[in-house]
């Protein structure tokens, strides 16, 4: 069902590259290696050896044949793998599938690259045979990662040279216990190579101008499972329902207010189990496990889809669980003017609750 929803929501994105496929193209080839930050004290263990990888791309650049080319200074779009040797035999190997966008700034010589995909751990926790493995408690996880490299195309003929640094993050949402997660901090070197003759940079075409929109609601359902911190444990589904408001006010940007009531059977079941488990430290197993937040988000849109980052505080809280700030950040397709698919992580600081998929209404 995990693959089935991942799938449901990347499809389009690979679908609309399809569409435009009309400008000049490239593949690039990175080699990486870095290191395993400490975010979490209770991953000291798995902090060894030097991860190691290869980044292999295929980027479509835009025409300016759209109005987001030109707003966006003509970025890349494509698709990306990565395979990454973590150096530790308990955490193995990842092997990522993504989406991307490359976006440019100075001149065109620094770019910023950004992708979402899923990421096949080879070698998850087990408690038979990896029971040190904390960081990825499924062999199916979702990632996202950033490049921010200095880029030069064409340097002899079609062959060029990039290099930078490399952000790459993997966990399941708390979708299966254990999930400390890891994040890869590393250095690339790597080359381009022009499928044309040569990069070609679009002509400057007169923007249109945007007229700002009037206040927008969104309605917004997500779902998804999750499961109590208990390793082993079973996994339940939780529902939130959002309202909230939104004011685009330029091209790129919304700023949004809202509130959300959230429904977690696995919250239910986790009050449940503490309330049993740990008799030194009492609590009622018939405590409220339903939440009530408010919001407050930023919105950015790329043609058809958008990016997003939400920052949230529970005004209805009867149990303690992670505290009371959340925060939400995840990407949105539009279907049309107004239907959109949504895909988000649910965290509380680097704590992530849940990974959920949604559907929602813009009106």
């Amino acid at each position: 069902m995990f693959r089935l929803l991942i799938w449901f929501f990347c499809a389009p994105f690979f679908f609309s590259f399809s569409q435009e496929n009309k400008g000049n193209s490239y593949v690039d080839v990175n080699y990486f290696k870095g290191y395993v930050p400490l975010h979490n004290p209770d991953i000291l263990h798995l902090i060894k050896g030097r991860p190691e990888g290869t980044l292999i791309a295929w980027n479509q650049r835009t025409d300016g044949q759209k109005e987001w080319h030109r707003h966006y200074n003509y970025p890349d779009y494509g698709a990306s793998f990565m395979f990454l040797d973590f150096q530790n035999p308990v955490l193995g190997k990842a092997y990522g599938f993504y989406g991307h966008f490359n976006f440019y700034f100075l001149k065109r010589r620094m770019m910023l690259r950004v992708g979402q995909g899923v990421v096949i751990s080879s070698n998850p926790y087990d408690k038979n045979s990896n029971p040190k493995n904390i960081a990825f408690g499924s062999k199916l996880l979702a990632s996202p990662y950033l490049m921010l490299n200095y880029k030069k195309s064409n340097l002899i003929g079609p062959l060029g040279i990039q290099s930078g640094l490399l952000l790459f993050h993997a966990s399941n949402g708390n979708i299966k216990a254990p999930n400390t997660s890891v994040n890869t901090v590393a250095f690339n070197i790597g080359l381009n190579y022009d499928l044309g003759s040569k990069e070609i940079i679009p002509e400057y075409l007169p923007e249109e101008v945007f007229i700002s929109e009037g206040l927008k609601i969104n309605l917004v359902f997500r779902s998804g499972l999750n499961q109590i911190s208990v390793v082993g444990g079973s996994q339940f589904p939780f529902y939130t329902f959002s309202v909230y408001a939104d004011k685009r006010f330029n091209f790129f940007s919304a700023f949004q207010f809202g509130f959300e009531a959230s429904f977690s059977q696995a919250l239910k079941e986790e009050i449940n189990y503490r309330s049993v488990a740990f008799p030194e430290t009492p609590s009622d197993s018939n405590a409220d496990y339903r939440r009530i937040g408010t919001f407050l988000g930023y919105e950015l849109f790329i043609n058809n889809f958008s990016a997003f980052a939400q920052l949230g505080y529970y005004i209805f809280y009867p149990y303690d669980f992670e505290g009371r700030l959340y925060n939400r950040i995840g990407l949105k397709y539009y279907f049309g003017g107004q239907w959109y698919g949504a895909f988000s992580v649910k965290s509380h600081s680097a704590t992530a609750e849940a990974i959920e998929f949604g559907i929602g209404i813009r009106f």
